[in-house]
């Protein structure tokens, strides 16, 4: 469970990331939930585009971290910034280790 200073610290550092992964009209295909697990076991943090009306855009923010096993740390817009932790993180991958 993240408290809400480590949320905070996290939506700091999304901040200045740029999305990761991009989901359009045809949703959350098999090629796109690999993509973001590849994305999240190298990166722990990462920014994720959809671009969807706002009631479809919720439920596949959703299911996409369902999917993941990912936390949703926040929403503005179009962007969700979306964490999983790694047992082993790489020091100069991780969005949560390496400086900005």
């Amino acid at each position: 469970m993240l408290t809400s200073v480590r949320k905070k610290q996290m939506r700091a550092i999304g901040h200045h990331l740029k999305p990761v992964v991009l989901i359009g009209d045809q949703g959350i295909s098999a090629g796109v939930v690999d993509e973001l697990n590849r994305a999240l076991n190298d990166h722990e943090l990462v920014k994720v585009k959809v671009r969807a009306e706002r009631d479809i855009r919720k439920k596949l923010i959703e299911s996409l971290c369902e999917k993941t096993d990912a936390q949703c740390i926040q929403t503005t817009g179009t962007m969700a910034l979306i964490f999983r932790p790694t047992e082993n993180p790489n020091p100069r991958l991780s969005n949560l280790i390496r400086p900005l």
